[in-house]
């Protein structure tokens, strides 16, 4: 589910009640969710937009109390690992292979390769924070996105391949495949040339946000910030000089599934007052 939880954090450095909201709603359907599964250990983590936001740390509290989860602030470092285990699980990553995960308040660059990780680094360039930095102007965000990976990106990683991962990537090979929505197993392993994304931006930069609601394929609360993220995909191919990019539908989800798997079993006794309660 798509919650924009980083809405407006960029600018006010607080997690907004509309989006607070929007993530107690869904979260209150994952409850009923994991219950009727029989799930015995829920891990509920929180990436840059909590990290920025003052009442972040409240809000996670607020969660566990409400209902029942364990939550979990990652910080760069963890969120890198986890992103990279995930896109690990199942398959070989080759020597020197960028996982570029686009998220909405920041993006995450790992390089590694068969034996772990070996370089990472978390950017502001999240494609909700983009959007509302730069609404409508998605020429002077590819600008900034250059400026960023150029003063800030060391010029020794050199990777020879890339993986992409997450909701804008997922998104741009769904258009690109012609697809009536996201199935992740045509999805999977889909190779997004650096052209493809170019013209997909120029496309779509062109379009009002209803429009791109329209576009076959796109999910419609992706539409405001998929120009963003977009850009932000193109840049980074384009400052790697890779002519394309990997689709995994394997990301920090299946990595933070291992980390869930190995918590400790829960305690028995009552749960907290209102966890099974929406919001």
């Amino acid at each position: 589910e798509i919650t924009r939880l980083g809405e407006g954090v960029d600018a006010r450095r607080q997690l907004l009640p509309e989006a607070v909201a929007r993530v107690r709603n869904v979260l209150a359907d994952y409850r009923r969710a994991v219950e009727e599964l029989g799930g015995e250990r829920t891990l509920a983590f929180a990436t840059s937009a909590v990290r920025d936001a003052e009442n972040g740390e409240a809000f996670l509290g607020e969660i566990e109390w409400s209902y029942g989860f364990e939550t979990r602030l990652l910080t760069g470092h963890e969120e890198a690992l986890l992103t990279f285990r995930g896109v690990a699980t199942g398959r070989a990553v080759e020597e020197k292979t960028l996982v570029v995960d686009v998220g909405g308040g920041s993006t995450e660059l790992i390089l590694g390769g068969p034996d772990g990780v070996s370089f990472h680094e978390s950017y502001d360039l999240g494609c909700v924070r983009l959007t509302e930095r730069f609404p409508s102007d998605s020429a002077a965000a590819s600008a900034y996105v250059r400026s960023t990976l150029a003063g800030r990106v060391p010029a020794e990683l050199e990777p020879r391949r890339a993986l992409g991962v997450a909701g804008t990537i997922t998104q741009l090979a769904t258009l690109d495949l012609g697809l009536e929505r996201e199935e992740p197993d045509l999805v999977h392993g889909h190779p997004l040339a650096t052209e493809t994304v170019a013209a997909q931006l120029e496309r779509l930069s062109a379009l009002s946000v209803d429009e791109i609601r329209r576009e076959r394929g796109m999910h419609p609360d992706r539409a405001p910030v998929i120009v963003a993220g977009a850009v932000v995909v193109l840049e980074t191919l384009r400052h790697f000089g890779l002519d394309q990019l990997e689709v995994s539908e394997r990301d920090i989800m299946h990595g933070a599934a291992l980390a869930a798997a190995a918590l400790p079993e829960p305690a028995e006794g009552d749960a907290p007052p209102g966890a099974f309660t929406c919001c």
